[in-house]
């Protein structure tokens, strides 16, 4: 059966090419930020470019914050991109300006500290070997990077044996960030799989496949 995905139209992020990307990849895709259609969507993707501050006020605007914690409290697929993922957490600090996040997952993003920003083109990733999101992929698959931000630790800790521990994706430039998150029905990405060729278009199968 098709799956239907809803790109949240909020105002931050390339939702074209995410919905082109997500149609090749076999689902059947609405852009729009309708309440209802993306509460009830089988999953929800959350793009997002530019400020960390910008995208989550343009989100609350469009009352996603509360259809993302809905949609995870009943536990209905959610899927951020870039500051998608980056909202995802506690908070943001960019130019010295500190931001509530989504507060989805403990942590700050922060400025990449690196020799060359933004982190800008093709880079490789370390997944768990139990990866869902990776499944199938080789282990040198590049993905487009676009970012001068990024979560640099990972601090949440799952101590019910009945939980399934998140599986966390890093990846280096200057030094290891947070690439990619699985964690139960939260499942995000630091890097653009809809910019990254037929290793995005794999991945993305690979969550609509889960949903």
């Amino acid at each position: 059966m098709t799956k239907n995905v809803v790109v949240f139209d909020y105002g931050f992020g390339n939702v074209r090419s995410a919905e082109r990307a997500l149609a090749r990849a076999g689902a059947e895709v609405e852009i729009t930020r309708d309440f209802d259609r993306a509460m009830n969507a089988d999953g929800l993707l959350v793009p997002g470019v530019g400020a960390f501050a910008a995208c989550m006020a343009g989100l609350t605007a469009a009352r996603g914050h509360w259809i993302v914690g809905r949609r995870l409290a009943g536990g209905r697929p959610v899927m951020g991109i870039c500051v998608g993922m980056q909202i995802l957490f506690e908070r943001g600090i960019e130019h010295g300006v500190e931001t509530d996040g989504l507060d989805e997952w403990p942590g700050t993003v922060g400025p990449l500290r690196a020799p060359v920003v933004p982190h800008m083109g093709w880079n490789t990733v370390e997944a768990p070997g139990d990866s869902e999101l990776f499944a199938g992929l080789d282990r040198d698959a590049r993905f487009y990077f676009v970012h001068s931000y990024a979560a640099h630790e990972w601090s949440l800790e799952v101590t019910n044996p009945k939980i399934r521990a998140p599986r966390v994706t890093w990846s280096t430039h200057g030094e290891p960030f947070v690439a990619a998150v699985e964690n139960g029905a939260l499942w995000a990405t630091q890097f653009h799989p809809e910019k990254s060729g037929d290793a995005g278009a794999q991945l993305l199968t690979n969550w609509i496949g889960t949903l």
